[in-house]
């Protein structure tokens, strides 16, 4: 099996939603492009991923090692008016500015210890 650090759908240029259908034809035609006897390493490659993505089983076992690309959503900022009703935003700011979970100058805390 190849390595688990690279991505099967990046060397075959799908996404991960692509269908069985659509693999196999990726992988045909890369196999077309990239014989193996001009270009070894590469087949190798791509024989790697298609066997990963092939089977369903390897697909789900591939699909839950690789991460997903995760981006927070954008934080929309009220403009600042006198608004006194409470919002869910405003009790999470305030809960986050009452605790030291982001604190990072912990050093005042940490004593040199005498024996």
């Amino acid at each position: 099996m190849a390595e688990l650090s690279s991505n099967p759908y990046t060397v075959l240029g799908l996404d991960r939603g692509a269908s069985a259908a659509t693999i196999k034809q990726a992988y045909f035609t890369l196999v077309r492009t990239h014989p193996p006897e001009r270009e070894p390493e590469t087949f190798k490659r791509i024989r790697a991923a298609y066997e990963r993505l092939r089977d369903p089983q390897a697909r789900l076992e591939t699909d839950m090692l690789l991460p997903l690309h995760w981006t927070p959503p954008a934080r929309q900022r009220r403009a600042p008016t006198l608004d006194l009703t409470l919002h869910a935003e405003d009790v999470l700011e305030a809960a986050a500015a009452l605790t030291d979970l982001a604190r990072t100058d912990w050093h005042a805390y940490h004593h040199k210890v005498k024996l």
